[in-house]
């Protein structure tokens, strides 16, 4: 193919992606409500929460929307990633990658729901309740917060799969990643540092150390793509 074809070719999968997005996103409005109201629960409940703006509500139910349409979305989207490298991979590799297909999706949920179950529980007490003063959050910036966290912490948990197939494209090896441990820990702290809702050591342990088990996870998942 030509390089303008290659180009038509994406141009035509992200479109694809996009309408699919959009109509997982549509979807998702059926149960948005629910939505909202489950991710108040580790705050104590929706009415622990106050709107101030005209649009606050709606802005809240789109964005709440969004990110389940994305993760309703995720598997169609990761076949138009792998659709569009698959003729320049051998047939074991193509095999390799609609195996990973479920598995970036697997992973990309138990993030969520780490962030979910773990880190919110752990941050919220003491971000609304800092120096003894009581906070009542924002509607919108609480659902901002919420659903950062949890997609960027879905984002970390596919390190594993990242490195396996990267491992697997022999772009990375399994001794090049153990020697260089140490890097690896100083980066996942700065990353849980960013991530982290809380500038508390406690819960940026507890996004490290999760982590640091998924790089241990990537460096075996190395050895194995290598083997």
């Amino acid at each position: 193919m030509s390089l303008w074809e290659h180009l038509e070719e994406l141009r035509g999968r992200l479109l694809r992606g996009l309408m699919a997005l959009g109509l997982t996103t549509a979807a998702s409005f059926a149960f948005g409500e629910r939505l909202i109201d489950l991710l108040a629960r580790p705050i104590g409940g929706v009415d622990k929460l106050v709107s101030i703006e005209v649009t606050e509500n709606i802005g809240v139910f789109m964005r709440v929307s969004l990110l389940a349409g994305f993760i309703l979305a995720l598997p169609y989207l990761l076949y138009q990633v792998v659709a569009f490298v698959l003729p320049g991979l051998t047939p074991r590799e193509r095999r390799g990658l609609f195996i990973a297909i479920p598995a970036a999706s697997t992973l990309f949920i138990a993030g969520v729901l780490f962030a979910y179950l773990v880190m919110l529980p752990a941050a919220l007490p003491f971000l609304i309740s800092f120096i003894g003063i009581r906070t009542t959050p924002r509607l919108a910036n609480y659902y901002a917060f919420v659903t950062n966290l949890l997609f960027w912490i879905g984002v970390a948990f596919e390190t594993p799969l990242v490195v396996f197939v990267l491992a697997k494209l022999r772009l990375v090896t399994p001794g090049l990643l153990a020697r260089h441990w140490r890097i690896a820990v100083i980066v996942i702290a700065v990353l849980a540092a960013v991530i982290t809702p809380t500038p508390d050591p406690v819960n940026m342990t507890l996004l490290m150390l999760p982590l640091l088990a998924l790089y241990g996870l990537s460096v075996l998942l190395a050895f194995a793509a290598v083997r």
